[in-house]
């Protein structure tokens, strides 16, 4: 046996608000410092936004880390695989990035009948929609947990694959026909399209547990890329206003096959404000002039769909509540340049719910709209951050905006994006020690 280094040295990346917190980007700055990237939930409903050498990419499935020469890219148990999107994003990395990746065998599989099954039970729930990617991403983790998903695995034995989609499909087309009204599809044409990828995909099928174990052994260290946010896992979140898969620092462990000694450091992503894409509670939501100048200032789009961004300011209750469920140990907060000139800025400190205050989420998330938010005022600054690299450079008010953030939360900060390229970045600790 293997005797493992004594010191762990996995970081796991997560958004600590409802997503979109600017994770690529974070990943994209450390990941060339690391010996491995993983992907361990989600699927391509994610959109991380990286600049690269003055480019502009947007990674929907691919781990951010595959833009980094060297660096190998895994793609855990725990994400939904859409195979055309897989392909799709490799043809536009150069340099060979498909022979840096590997893939779990146990990945499901998100099939065309996924995405009718979830774009027709949108347009059925209408004003009680979710507000879904449309992916497919849910219908491919409800089968999994019924058990009758297909996994990436299956696809290099044909036989068995036919008559499992077969049977899948026969599910899916008596509820896309008999309940909502919409067209089939055909099982034997989508079974040739995607046995017809298998061999492409061959080569990348791995076992990413015992790749992760040896990097650990070897004393080699992993980034966990997790996707979404911690206020939409499927547990913890604002159910049912939430995405299907685990995005807490539970979920890194039984997506990818880590082991918890694997793990070294949480850090929570979150934005200097608040931002939700779909529909759901957002008690901090500005409907005025200043939520529209943060999402004008924030290019507040989302990166898979292109829906504007609803924009809020910092919930300090939200933040603190995902901290605590996904194990968060440090905070690395985005786009405070994006408040730059803003006179007076909010923070919302807790709520006031059935008459009383409270500082967390409430015990039942049926009654999350119900929640007032309770605001204390900080002055704004004037000066640009954008850009700044040192913390010394930082507005008077910007540093003290970002420390009344670290007490309301109980959690440091330890890298600060001021834009949106790599080095647009205040590292105040550098989460790998060096």
């Amino acid at each position: 046996m293997i005797d493992a280094p004594t010191s762990a040295r996995g970081i796991v990346l997560i958004g600590a608000q409802w997503g979109d917190e600017g994770k690529g980007k974070v990943v994209d700055l450390l990941a060339g410092r690391c010996d491995a990237v993983v992907r361990f939930q989600g699927g391509h409903n994610a959109g991380h936004t990286v600049i690269d050498d003055g480019r502009t990419r947007v990674l929907h499935l691919l781990p951010s880390g595959i833009l980094c020469a060297g660096v190998e890219c895994l793609i855990g148990n725990g994400v939904a695989l859409y195979l055309p999107q897989l392909f799709k994003e490799l043809e536009s990395i150069s340099g060979g990035g498909e022979k840096r990746l590997f893939i779990s065998p146990g990945c499901p599989l998100i099939l065309p009948s996924h995405i009718a099954l979830d774009q027709a039970r949108e347009r059925h729930a209408g004003r009680g929609r979710i507000g879904t990617t449309g992916r497919g991403i849910g219908p491919a983790y409800e089968d999994r947990a019924a058990r009758r998903a297909l996994r990436a695995g299956e696809l290099f034995a044909p036989r068995e694959f036919r008559q499992r989609l077969r049977s899948a499909m026969s599910l899916h087309n008596f509820m896309l026909e008999k309940y909502y009204g919409a067209e089939p599809l055909d099982p034997d044409r989508i079974a040739d399209q995607w046995l017809g990828m298998a061999e492409e995909l061959r080569p990348m099928i791995d076992d990413i547990g015992i790749r992760l174990r040896r990097l650990h052994a070897e004393g080699g260290s992993v980034l966990f890329e997790g996707a979404q946010g911690a206020m939409l896992d499927i547990d913890h979140g604002t159910y049912p206003y939430v995405t299907s898969s685990s995005t807490v620092t539970a979920g890194a462990l039984a997506g990818s096959g880590a082991r918890l000694e694997q793990i070294g450091e949480v850090i929570g992503v979150v934005k200097a404000y608040t931002t939700r894409v779909g529909e759901g509670p957002f008690p901090t939501e500005l409907n005025d002039e200043t939520g529209e100048q943060l999402a004008r200032e924030g290019a507040e789009f989302g990166a898979t769909t292109g829906r504007p961004r609803r924009c809020g300011w910092f919930d300090a209750a939200a933040v603190r509540s995902a901290a605590q469920c996904a194990s968060v140990g440090s905070l690395c907060i985005t786009k405070l340049d994006v408040l730059d000139g803003l006179e007076t800025l909010r923070i919302c400190i807790g709520y006031r719910f059935e008459g009383r205050n409270i500082d967390t989420l409430p015990p039942f998330m049926d009654r999350y709209a119900d929640c007032e938010p309770r605001y204390e005022e900080c002055e704004g600054w004037q000066e640009s951050t954008c850009g700044a690299t040192r913390w010394e450079d930082l507005p008077v008010r910007a540093r003290a905006y970002i420390r009344r953030l670290e007490e309301l939360v109980g959690l440091e900060a330890c890298i600060i994006s001021t834009g949106p390229a790599r080095e647009q970045t205040v590292i105040r600790r550098h989460p790998l020690g060096h």
